[in-house]
């Protein structure tokens, strides 16, 4: 969701305040990294994942208001529209069983949820976007009651002065106007945090830029979009139009794959955030500067890819996150974490390698092969070492599984921990089917009837199996 904050309308003294906090508290950043006054935990990971509420039709619900009332669980919020939630999970500690119990965390969390939504005669959805989604329901009618998204709506079109245009071209092209910063709704992710000790945290970010395009491909879920078949993962061109601010260098944009490798620390970031990005929610705390608040809020609204957090171990000791974007919600509970298996272990490998190696493509490749894999999924042209050329599907068999599999060894991961998880990635390469390759595929059998289309999407999903599994029938 996102730090909320106490006005959503601002004076020009409150930007100028927030300008100055926030740089005092980038320059005390810059000193703490310097003396080693951040955490050196080993590697502790988590989870967000978005899900949509839906009526028996499958169109979008937006009573997320009471649906979180009833959950009473504060690792249950509210998203952008009242029709989605977030659900988040504990820490763990990066080795042994970690997956298993990452998936009896959400499992445990979508069961309880699933049964909430139908006390209110709704249903549970994790999917990059609902099929069914129309233009209609991107209102303010159905923005949820928090400061912080009204603020968002109405800085973003300041900033602008004139509607975000949205133009994704794909199979089909997708190509109007919007009043409001609605759009982002229409997108729903499964987001992986990593805390790093500092020392490998620039290393970490810059594997997971690496990681990214084999994550779009293999995690593929949103081809359709408000009617509309586009790129295998739709999500990626969405959010980077729906947010769009127009700052005023092109090269820096609020979501985007970033602006290069970090090269010496992550604050590499934090600085480019203070250079580039105009402040949007100047929310004034009256906070010490090591409470990085100013800094927090201001990060929290620059959108990459891949995304350094600062967070607080619980004796207050600040710690280095990346959150990795990437991933579309769903299919099932299992994909998910068979997804942040290979993202974890790809990621470690990558980055045993940077470290003893050096950045291993230019970091125009690594953009460039991002991009063609959210529009091409699996059969995505890319450049990968040495310059050479592969299909995506390839360059998986031949490489990156092995490449994962060494990185969870490293990692501590049990072994029939990881083969397990890494099989139904495996399985899903082997079939060709991820989950915009069965959305596509359906409708190229049954027609496009989004809301039967969703329905047996939601059927595959309650039976728990993984989507390389699926049939179309």
């Amino acid at each position: 969701m996102g730090q909320e904050i106490s006005f959503f309308e601002f004076s020009d003294n409150d930007f100028i305040c927030f300008q100055q906090k926030l740089q005092q508290e980038t320059a005390r950043l810059k000193q703490r990294v310097k003396s080693k006054g951040f955490s050196k935990r080993v590697p502790v990971v988590g989870f967000e994942i978005e899900a949509w509420l839906v009526n028996d039709n499958m169109q979008p619900m937006p009573i997320n208001e009471r649906y979180i009332a009833n959950m009473d669980n504060p690792l249950v919020s509210a998203e952008l529209a009242r029709f989605n939630v977030e659900f988040n999970s504990e820490p763990l500690v990066l080795t042994a069983d970690v997956f298993s119990q990452m998936q009896t965390q959400l499992q445990t969390t979508w069961n309880t949820g699933f049964k909430e939504a139908e006390q209110l005669k709704s249903q549970l959805l994790m999917i990059g976007s609902l099929p069914t989604l129309k233009q209609a329901d991107l209102t303010l009618d159905n923005i949820s009651n928090l400061n912080r998204y009204y603020a968002l709506n109405q800085q973003i079109l300041t900033t602008r002065n004139k509607p975000i245009a949205l133009d994704i071209k794909g199979l089909e092209r997708l190509n109007f106007t919007q009043n409001n910063v609605m759009l982002e709704s229409a997108a729903t992710s499964f987001q992986l945090h990593t805390q790093l000790p500092l020392t490998i945290a620039h290393h970490f970010y810059n594997a997971a830029l690496l990681s990214s395009a084999a994550m779009a491909a293999v995690c593929a879920n949103t081809p359709f979009l408000l009617g509309k078949d586009l790129w295998q993962e739709s999500r990626i061109p969405l959010f980077e139009q729906a947010i769009d601010s127009k700052e005023a260098q092109a090269r820096f944009k609020r979501v985007s794959f970033g602006s290069g490798y970090v090269t010496h620390s992550i604050t590499e970031c934090f600085i480019e955030n203070l250079q580039y990005f105009p402040v949007l929610l100047p929310d004034i705390k009256e906070s010490p500067t090591d409470a990085f608040e100013h800094l927090r809020l201001h990060n929290g609204t620059i959108w990459r890819w891949n995304r350094p957090l600062i967070g607080f171990d619980k004796d207050g000791t600040p710690h280095i996150r990346v959150e990795h974007r990437v991933p579309a919600a769903g299919p099932t509970v299992i994909d998910s974490i068979a997804n942040a298996a290979f993202y974890y272990g790809l990621t470690q490998n990558l980055c045993d390698e940077i470290i003893a190696n050096g950045t291993l493509i230019p970091f125009s490749y690594a953009k460039k092969n991002f991009y063609s894999a959210a529009r091409y999924g699996l059969d995505a042209p890319v450049e990968w070492l040495n310059y050479k050329k592969y299909s995506l599907h390839n360059l998986l068999n031949q490489e990156l599984l092995q490449r994962a599999s060494q990185g969870l060894a490293t990692l501590g991961v049990d072994r029939d921990e990881s083969d397990f998880y890494l099989e139904i990635i495996r399985q899903r390469i082997k079939s060709r089917q991820t989950g915009s390759v069965w959305q596509r595929q359906f409708v190229q059998i049954q027609g496009a009837d989004f809301k039967t289309m969703t329905q047996h999407y939601l059927a595959n999903q309650q039976m728990g199996k993984p989507v390389g599994t699926w049939s179309l029938y």
